[in-house]
């Protein structure tokens, strides 16, 4: 298990008040692997929700995955749920502007 945010990719979208995050992660992040977002570096001052998904097979299938997550002083850390390896994962987190 490690932290893995710097391999990640993130896509920002604006809509009125809320924000979407996109996050894509390398094909390596493991269970356990952890993401660290900085939500006002994203313009969000507060979480809404998030979802997550894994590439079951590299850019083709995708299934539905549960991450946990907590807050603490604006900074978001998504643990990445499931049981397998060497997955692509994608997380959409959803806040307010």
């Amino acid at each position: 298990m490690g932290e893995v945010t710097s391999g990640c990719t993130f896509h920002k979208r604006v809509n009125g008040p809320w924000i979407e995050v996109m996050v894509k992660t390398a094909a390596t992040v493991d269970d356990g692997d952890t993401i660290v977002m900085i939500l006002p570096d994203c313009g969000i001052k507060t979480l809404e929700s998030i979802q997550g998904w894994a590439h079951s097979t590299s850019n083709s299938v995708v299934i539905t995955e549960a991450p946990t997550t907590s807050v603490t002083t604006g900074t978001l850390t998504i643990t990445v749920g499931g049981s397998t390896d060497n997955m692509i994962r994608i997380y959409k987190v959803v806040g307010l502007a």
